[in-house]
C-alpha cells in the first residue's frame, strides 16, 4: 500500500513538472539547434536501435558511442532538461553522439530469452554499431564512454576490437561481482520506483533533492517509462550479481588508454578494484574519484559539470 502511494505521489510529481520541464528546455535548446538521426542496424536476426545526435548543420570528424546500463536504455544519456544532457553537451563540444540499445532493451527490438543479451553478447551489439558507425561517418577509429553495466560490456568490446577505439571512459565501472544471488526469471520487472534508484537518498530512503532536480527524476523517470516499459533482459543482471571475487572487467586486456572514473559515494563500485586496474592499463589511462558523487552523477547538480569537464579533458587532450 506504501509503495502504491509513493509510486503515485512520483507520477503526480512528473505531471506537476511536466510544463516547467517543457519550458526549460526550450530555453535551453534555443541557443544550439540538434538534429537526431536513427540508421537501421541488425545483428544476430535482431533490429537495433541505433541513432546519432549531433549539432545541426554540422558534420563533426569525431564520433563517441555511449553505451547504456542494466535495466534501462540508451535515453540515460539524453535526460533533456536545462543543461543535464551528456548527449548534448558532448555534441555541442564537436562529437558526434552515437546511442544503441542492447537486444531487447528500449526501441531495440525484443527478445524472447531474456538471459540471451548478456555481457559478452551486448558486447558485440557494441561492435555491430561501431562498424556501422564507420560505414556512415568515414571515420576509422571512435571514442566509447561506457556507464554502469555498459563498462563491463564496453571494456569486453574494446577488447576484442582495439582497432575501433581511439579512448574508452569507464564511468561508474563494475570492476567485481555484486555479490552472489540467483536470477531465476529471464526477464526484470521494471517500476517506476525502481526507475529513481540511482539517485541518492536521505536517511529516511526519500531522493535526496540537494543532490538531484526533482525535474530531471521526472524527466528520467518518465523516459524510462516511456522507453523501456515494465520489462527489461536479466542476462546482464545475471552476469553482475556473482561473488565480489569474480572480476568483470579485465583491466590487462584493455589497449587503449581509459578514464576511469566514480563517485565514492556510489554503492556499486569496489573503489579498490579501480585503484588496482591502474597498474594493468595501458599509458595515459587515467583515475578519478569524485568526492561525495554516486552512480547517476551525471546528472546529479554538485557534480555533473565536473564529471562532464573531466570527461572532455580527457578524450581530447
Amino acid at each position: 500500500m506504501i509503495r502504491s502511494l509513493l509510486s503515485c505521489l512520483l507520477m503526480l510529481q512528473v505531471l506537476l513538472f511536466s510544463l516547467q520541464v517543457v519550458t526549460v528546455q526550450a530555453r535551453a535548446d534555443a541557443a544550439t539547434e540538434y538534429q537526431i538521426q536513427t540508421f537501421p542496424l541488425e545483428r544476430n536476426g535482431v533490429a537495433l536501435h541505433l541513432q546519432r545526435l549531433a549539432v545541426a548543420g554540422t558534420q563533426p570528424q569525431r564520433q563517441i558511442l555511449l553505451v547504456h546500463g542494466l535495466t534501462y536504455s540508451s535515453h540515460e544519456f539524453d535526460v533533456n532538461y536545462a543543461d543535464y544532457s551528456l548527449a548534448r553537451y558532448l555534441a555541442a563540444r564537436g562529437f558526434a553522439v552515437w546511442t544503441f540499445d542492447v537486444a531487447g532493451y528500449g526501441e531495440s527490438q525484443e527478445v524472447e530469452d531474456g538471459f540471451m543479451p548478456n555481457s559478452d553478447y551486448a558486447a558485440e551489439d557494441a561492435a555491430a554499431a561501431a562498424a556501422e558507425i564507420f560505414k556512415v561517418s568515414g571515420q576509422k577509429k571512435l571514442d566509447v564512454l561506457g556507464w554502469s553495466w555498459g563498462t563491463v560490456t564496453s571494456s569486453r568490446f574494446v577488447a576484442r576490437h582495439p582497432e575501433m577505439v581511439k579512448k574508452l571512459v569507464l564511468y561508474a565501472p563494475i570492476m567485481v561481482g555484486l555479490g552472489a544471488a540467483e536470477v531465476k526469471v529471464p526477464f526484470n520487472h521494471n517500476t517506476w520506483l525502481h526507475a529513481a534508484g540511482d539517485f541518492q537518498t536521505t536517511k529516511d530512503g526519500a531522493i535526496d533533492y540537494t543532490i538531484v532536480d526533482p525535474q530531471v527524476v521526472a524527466v528520467f523517470q518518465s523516459n524510462c517509462w516511456r522507453y523501456d516499459k515494465d520489462s527489461s533482459p536479466n542476462g546482464g543482471r545475471r552476469d553482475l550479481l556473482v561473488s565480489a571475487e569474480t572480476p568483470l572487467i579485465d583491466p590487462a586486456a584493455i589497449r587503449v588508454p581509459t578514464l576511469v572514473i566514480g563517485g565514492d559515494k556510489d554503492p556499486y563500485l569496489n573503489l579498490d578494484s579501480m585503484r588496482a586496474a591502474m597498474s594493468k592499463l595501458p599509458s595515459g589511462s587515467k583515475l578519478e574519484i569524485m568526492p561525495g558523487a554516486a552512480h547517476a552523477m551525471m546528472m546529479e547538480k554538485p557534480y555533473y559539470k565536473e564529471f562532464r569537464q573531466k570527461v572532455v579533458e580527457f578524450l581530447e587532450r
